[in-house]
């Protein structure tokens, strides 16, 4: 008898909650993501704990088997699915100090895939690059590089953002300011391409003329701000500085104070090694070949920790998993959790994810994708398909007003370029969405900067988005149509090419990061 009333409550238990409504599975929703929130401790372990993740190093490995240990204890079956090889590389401290006229230790770091110095460092006087008439007074400039470290970036007029002048300046001082910096950035412009390379190829040209280094300050409009990206050198350091010690060694060269200055840039070149993607799955009960997707780039540059990018994407999508498994724990069709690797390289991980699984793009009911920053969302896109103001306003009806009220929509939309992993799906036809977020100065500020960390997560934003995802997940679960993939016909042209606008193409990914 015991037995047969156990399993009478059972049954009278999952009645019970088969029987919920729609409001009380939000109302849950929003109880469990404001009340057991777990974003602060995500953020740390990822942001603080483990660090940057570019592809290639330890680091972005030690994130994968993280997030898998982390679904575990969710109970969500999670693995780490490898998709190709990618240039191995581990960062070590960087130390750039100038030694002569004076003693200083400077601020910047080695950039990306930089080569070592070795412990010992290197010691050399600076150099500038020349204004040239064309590429043959800059080859024969060339050999006048071999020992020294070369400045390859313009010097910039000032370190204050515009919105500082606009507040403080007199508006006579301002334009002139502005007026001269567009003539210098012209200048500079035309100057990089009379030498015959452009900011992607020279360094190379430098290594091979005997350059022992390359100092470069790539500043991102904003105080204390510089973007962080590649070496582009095969044997000899990389590094960026900052605006203000950039500025200063510029000036010594050009004033003929012949400053020397010593790097140490350690770092270890490990050969070509896999990546991944990590691929997080709660089974669907009813419908399991049909899929509902939380996308987020997993990997990010490594010139801070990867907070707003795409750390804030990631964890909105982990914390969504992590409620809907608690509230939702069948859902009615599959929902698949995609933490991509290589993103920031060409949408690398996803593309190859959509090229692998072609039975789970085929089924699949919608993406929702976040990478832009931590603001909330205010933007959703119906990405060119025909029919998605039905089905996403369907959805978007269940989330709370408060959410809502942010959220602009625009259907159907265009189909968007290759800006972050949803476009992956998109150029296969399957109905994928971009949350967009609110700036936050995201693009001066944070975005593949030296200042992406922490600190700079806005926490209340970041746990709205991880609400709205989740409620869309379980209203695309749950919703008793399949969606349309009938496209809107695009009208106009190609602001490129002059040509009709056309729908992306999937390309294949790069799976070994430029390794033969």
């Amino acid at each position: 008898m015991k037995k047969e009333l156990l399993t009478c409550l059972c049954l009278l238990f999952l009645a019970f909650g088969f029987s919920q409504t729609t409001e009380e599975i939000v109302e849950a929703i929003q109880k469990e993501a404001n009340e057991n929130s777990q974003l602060e401790p995500l953020a740390h372990q990822l942001m603080d704990v483990i660090g940057p993740r570019l592809v290639g190093t330890p680091q972005m490995k030690n994130a994968h088997d993280w997030a898998v240990k982390k679904y575990a204890e969710w109970g969500i079956i999670a693995e780490n699915q490898e998709w190709g090889k990618w240039k191995g590389w581990q960062r070590g401290i960087t130390h750039i100090d100038l030694v002569s006229p004076r003693v200083v230790s400077l601020s910047g770091m080695q950039l990306a895939w930089s080569p070592s110095t070795g412990k010992k460092g290197v010691t050399a006087h600076l150099i500038a690059l020349p204004m040239v008439s064309d590429s043959l007074e800059f080859v024969k400039w060339l050999p006048k590089v071999k020992g020294k470290f070369v400045m390859v970036s313009m010097n910039q007029p000032t370190g204050r953002p515009d919105y500082n002048w606009e507040e403080f300046a007199t508006e006579e001082s301002f334009e002139k300011m502005k007026n001269e910096r567009d003539a210098q950035q012209k200048e500079w412009g035309e100057n990089m391409k009379n030498t015959g390379y452009t900011s992607r190829n020279i360094n190379k040209a430098l290594e091979a003329a005997g350059a022992v280094g390359i100092l470069q300050s790539r500043w991102s409009n904003g105080f204390g701000a510089n973007k962080i990206f590649s070496a582009g050198t095969d044997k000899i350091p990389a590094v960026d500085l900052s605006l203000e010690d950039y500025g200063l060694l510029y000036r010594m060269v050009k004033n003929g104070a012949n400053p020397q200055i010593k790097i140490v840039a350690e770092s270890e070149d490990m050969g070509a090694v896999p990546t991944f993607n990590t691929i997080a799955t709660i089974p669907g009960k009813e419908l399991p070949d049909e899929y509902v997707i939380l996308s987020a780039h997993f990997d990010s540059w490594d010139g801070a920790t990867g907070a707003t990018d795409n750390g804030t994407g990631t964890i909105t999508m982990m914390e969504a998993a992590r409620i809907l498994k608690k509230i939702y724990p069948n859902p009615k069709r599959t929902i698949i959790i995609g933490h991509w690797g290589s993103e920031e390289q060409g949408l690398n991980g996803s593309r190859a994810f959509v090229e692998d699984h072609p039975e789970i793009i085929k089924n699949m009911q919608a993406l929702f994708n976040q990478d832009n920053g931590t603001g909330r969302v205010v933007r959703i896109s119906g990405q060119g398909f025909l029919h998605a103001y039905d089905y996403v306003g369907r959805w978007l009806d269940a989330v709370p007003e408060d959410i809502t009220k942010h959220i602009e929509t625009t259907f159907p939309g265009a189909p968007g370029g290759g800006g972050s992993d949803y476009a992956s799906f998109v150029a296969a036809e399957a109905p994928a969405f971009s949350l967009s977020s609110l700036s936050w100065s995201y693009w001066n500020y944070t975005w593949h900067t030296n200042l992406d960390t922490y600190d700079k997560i806005v926490f209340d934003d970041v746990r709205n988005n991880a609400i709205l995802t989740a409620i869309m997940a379980y209203m695309a679960s749950e919703d008793p149509e399949k969606t349309s993939r009938e496209k809107a016909t695009l009208i106009g042209k190609n602001p490129r090419t002059g040509e009709p606008r056309t729908w992306p193409k999937p390309r294949s990914p790069e799976r070994n990061g430029g390794l033969n």
